[in-house]
């Protein structure tokens, strides 16, 4: 409980609440609200600096922002299920997912700085978030509906996440950024909707994203 208790100290003394750009429904505690890119970067690095690694809790990412808002706009996709948050970051598309209307979403992550500030951001937005910290990727998820808001960004990772997302027992929806950098595998997705995401710490301000299913579901 201390190394949580921790964790969360950490969370909020490194950022602010604001309402996420592209899905304003929801609330985060993000670090850099209402800076220019260049200060944004300058944080970015020095919570790193003392994090010990990078804080993907600390800013809605691009991917997560579209999937945020697919589940928000289609809350069928969601309601009364049970919903895997992958790599969920900040937590906002398991907030977004709670807010659609799931029955029980848990949010997984391998930083207990993540998960700190999941559980900081479901209480401001008054949702129910079930945490879960560890290295899922190995199994096989039992949730009805798996959401992946940004996973395809480096190849170690996405040849882990794909088999994991391959074996889920429900639905699949990644959100994939338009990057040179995108590992997205091909022939084992198909794109559902495309959005225009603002963004601070891509190579532009506004970034492509493409929500993806699993094919043949």
């Amino acid at each position: 409980m201390g190394h949580d208790l921790h964790a969360e100290a950490f969370v909020r003394a490194h950022t602010r609440p604001a309402p996420v750009p592209y899905v304003p429904e929801v609330r985060l505690r993000v670090a850099g609200a209402g800076e220019e890119r260049d200060e944004t970067n300058g944080e970015l690095y020095e919570i790193w600096e003392r994090a010990g690694g990078l804080p993907f809790w600390a800013y809605p990412w691009a991917g997560g922002q579209a999937l945020a808002r697919h589940v928000l706009d289609h809350p069928e996709t969601v309601r009364g299920r049970t919903v895997l948050d992958l790599a969920t970051g900040s937590g906002l598309v398991a907030v977004a997912a709670a807010l659609a209307g799931a029955a029980l979403v848990v949010a997984n992550d391998v930083d207990p700085y993540a998960l700190a500030a999941v559980r900081l951001n479901a209480a401001a937005n008054g949702v129910a978030v079930r945490v879960l910290g560890g290295d899922l990727l190995d199994g096989a998820p039992p949730q009805e509906v798996v959401l992946a808001g940004d996973v395809f960004y480096e190849s170690p990772l996405a040849l882990r996440v794909t088999p994991f997302l391959a074996r889920a027992a429900g639905k699949v929806l990644t959100g994939v950024p338009d990057r040179a950098c995108s590992y997205l595998p091909e022939g084992v997705f198909e794109p559902v909707g495309v959005h225009e995401v603002p963004t601070l710490l891509e190579d532009a301000p506004r970034k492509r994203t493409t929500i993806y299913r699993l094919s043949g579901q």
